[in-house]
């Protein structure tokens, strides 16, 4: 398996947003990725969209538009608006 250090897993992390594009950027498998940013504690980038999909869901129950909240959070508005719907309605 190549080499891929805690901080330079974080790295590509930010750019390649993805396990599965790492991957591919080093011929390795997705599952690979996972168990050395599972060895690393290193939480994925949807961890952290969870925080963010609160915030949504909070500033739109006060009245913030889809719109200027596609723009604050630099989404598209059906984006915004499936993470509205999925909030109010979980799958």
């Amino acid at each position: 398996m190549a080499r891929i250090g805690k901080k330079q897993l974080i790295s590509l992390q930010k750019k390649y947003k993805t396990d599965e594009a790492i991957a591919k950027l080093y011929g390795l498998s997705r599952q690979a990725i996972h168990q050395l940013r599972k060895k690393y504690n290193i939480v994925t980038i949807s961890d952290k969209h969870h925080e963010r999909n609160n915030q949504i869901l909070t500033l739109y129950n006060s009245g913030v538009s889809v719109i200027k909240l596609s723009k604050k959070f630099n989404l598209s508005t059906t984006h915004v608006y499936r993470l509205i719907k999925n909030s109010i309605y979980p799958v």
